[in-house]
């Protein structure tokens, strides 16, 4: 069973090797928050909490999970509280990342799905997703928890950017 949950201390062993991880597949981490880490673990926390209140320079207010299955991290997820012109194009609401070992196992889709309570709990009526063009499983994702696909983004140097909208309803 999957859970989403507040990163913490008593799991930096296993967040470390999380990042471990990500970092030896020589892919960007995802959500790019989560690259910011820094050590120690413990101030690193205490700086997304802050980030929960106080938006740093260009950015918004945001909150990050982790996605853990009871005996190590298998993604994580940030949600940021509000949009700016730029998330407005690229990143949206939800940004989420699974660990290279863990994926085809179905968590993107259930982090995405916890990750969409936690929007409705906040009082969102919908919520803006979005995903590089080449990336089909992120599509799929967002699709299986209905995403309504709007117009696309196209970058500065020609990539394009699906964006979704998902109703979160009553």
């Amino acid at each position: 069973m999957i859970t989403l949950i507040k990163p913490s201390v008593q799991l930096e062993v296993e967040y470390l090797d999380f990042l471990t991880e990500w970092q030896q597949s020589g892919e960007a981490i995802v959500p790019s928050v989560v690259s910011k880490t820094f050590l120690p673990l413990a101030d690193f926390l205490e700086a997304q909490q802050e980030e929960e209140q106080v938006a740093p320079k260009n950015w918004v207010t945001h909150s990050t999970y982790w996605l853990y299955d009871g005996q190590r991290i298998v993604g994580a997820v940030n949600f940021r509280h509000d949009l700016n012109d730029q998330l407005q194009q690229i990143g949206g609401h939800i940004g989420y990342g699974i660990r290279p070992s863990a994926r085809q196992n179905g968590y993107a889709t259930e982090g995405l799905r916890q990750a969409l309570a936690v929007a409705r709990e906040r009082g969102l009526a919908s919520v803006l997703i979005t995903c590089s063009a080449d990336n089909i499983a992120s599509g799929r994702v967002i699709l299986a928890n209905g995403g309504q696909e709007i117009a696309s983004y196209v970058k500065e140097d020609g990539g394009r950017v699906r964006r979704f909208i998902i109703p979160l309803g009553e």
